[in-house]
């Protein structure tokens, strides 16, 4: 008896496993309180801040930030074009890849990083849209890319690859500018560059290309960027020229290396 005692005084609990025990529940249970209302703040604030951006609000933040180009009602100045028939699409284009407002008058505006949020930006293409209509958001179902990605592919060389590189990743134009690279350019950017022509680059309306084969070019462009580069290095994917270059600078070099040290090694 005396035995069975002494082994059950050791099985007993320390008099702060209890304690403990509660305190690592209620830890657990704050921090799922604490996650869980962080998650309905953030999803309240995001609706309320979606909600309270009205073209008003679009109006002024293109008055502070656009009208000294384009001007107070779209009509533009001697710094910049009107922007009557833009529609929201060619806003949404310019000012959510950088490249609006410009920092200077250039050949070209780069694309740059974005100064406003995806509200801010929405709420001054839906000013824009309002004032003076154009193109406006497509449907879902031509940025899927579930397209043809063959005929996409076969589209994009005939229409797009001359400035863009069969790999479209850019090239050179004349007196400074260039072809950007899209190679990882969204759907709908994509779409935008297409329909509204920013830059350099024509106006493909229904009559050049199809909303049908604008969806299978955008599928085509959304494959080639999960797709990793078979051939290993793809060298800026710029075609022959940095092929030949690689091959003259590593190959012929090493030929000559080689050639140097066997006359070295013979003497």
């Amino acid at each position: 008896m005396a035995r069975e005692k002494k082994r059950r005084s050791h099985g007993r609990r320390s008099p702060f496993a209890a304690a403990a025990l509660i305190g690592i529940g209620l830890l657990i249970t704050g921090g799922v309180y604490a996650g869980a209302s962080a998650a309905v703040a953030a999803s309240t604030e995001t609706s309320v801040s979606q909600s309270t951006l009205t073209l008003e609000d679009g109006k002024r933040l293109f008055q502070a930030n656009c009208a000294t180009c384009h001007g107070l009602d779209l009509q533009g100045t001697d710094n910049g074009p009107a922007l009557y028939g833009v529609g929201a699409l060619s806003v949404e284009f310019q000012v959510a890849t950088g490249r609006m407002p410009m920092q200077r008058q250039d050949v070209q505006a780069p694309q740059k990083p974005v100064q406003f949020t995806d509200e801010q930006i929405l709420a001054m293409a839906n000013f824009v849209q309002s004032v003076a209509p154009g193109p406006d958001f497509p449907a879902d179902h031509y940025l899927d890319g579930g397209g043809d990605v063959s005929r996409g592919a076969e589209l994009f060389r005939i229409n797009c690859a001359m400035c863009h590189n069969v790999a479209a990743a850019g090239g050179a134009l004349t007196e400074g500018k260039y072809a950007p690279d899209i190679q990882n350019t969204s759907a709908l950017h994509i779409y935008a560059a297409m329909v509204t022509g920013p830059q350099n680059m024509p106006v493909f309306n229904d009559m050049n290309l199809t909303p049908e084969d604008k969806r299978d070019i955008i599928s085509a462009l959304l494959y080639q960027q999960e797709m990793p580069a078979p051939g290993g290095f793809t060298l800026g994917s710029l075609g022959p020229v940095s092929e030949g270059l690689f091959i003259w600078i590593f190959g012929i070099g090493g030929l000559i290396a080689i050639t140097v040290w066997i006359t070295a090694k013979s003497n």
